[in-house]
């Protein structure tokens, strides 16, 4: 795998089973490297009304996967299968508790791809609001077999 790289993170989180949830995509360039057996990918984030970037680091392995967010919005969450994890979300807004109970990470990599996914439940403030999913893929910036 290359330094230079594309990055597709598409998320769902399915709080209200009434109305049909619309999964969140972003695709951008970042940066990747391989330590200690850990995949790790960083790249930028902007947010709609402010002008400071979120820098977004992805620490990933067989059954691991952390997201650590800085700039505008500040977490460390952590996804390990079959536990939970408690965090704070710091936003311009105020911060919110939240509890991470990963029930499923799985990491699949070649030479060429990298593919995370993740099924969780999230709690804030101690009570359950969604069952969420995030799939993480990663590929060589000039890949001929990226699409959107």
């Amino acid at each position: 795998m290359t330094k230079d790289v594309l990055i597709r993170v598409k998320g769902l989180q399915m709080i209200d089973e009434a109305e049909p949830a619309e999964p969140i995509e972003v695709v951008t360039a970042g940066e990747y490297y391989f330590r200690n057996g850990h995949h790790y990918v960083k790249y930028d984030e902007m947010m709609e009304g402010f002008k400071e970037n979120t820098i977004n680091y992805i620490k990933a392995s067989e059954n691991s996967m952390e997201v650590r967010k800085k700039g505008v919005t500040n977490v460390h969450m952590v996804f390990e299968q079959d536990k939970k994890n408690i965090t704070y979300y710091q936003t311009p807004f105020g911060n919110i508790q939240m509890g991470i109970s990963a029930a499923r990470v799985n990491c699949q990599e070649t030479e060429d791809n990298i593919d995370i996914h993740v099924d969780y439940a999230l709690e804030m403030n101690d009570e359950h609001v969604a069952d969420c999913f995030i799939e993480v893929n990663i590929k060589p910036k000039h890949a001929p077999d990226f699409h959107l």
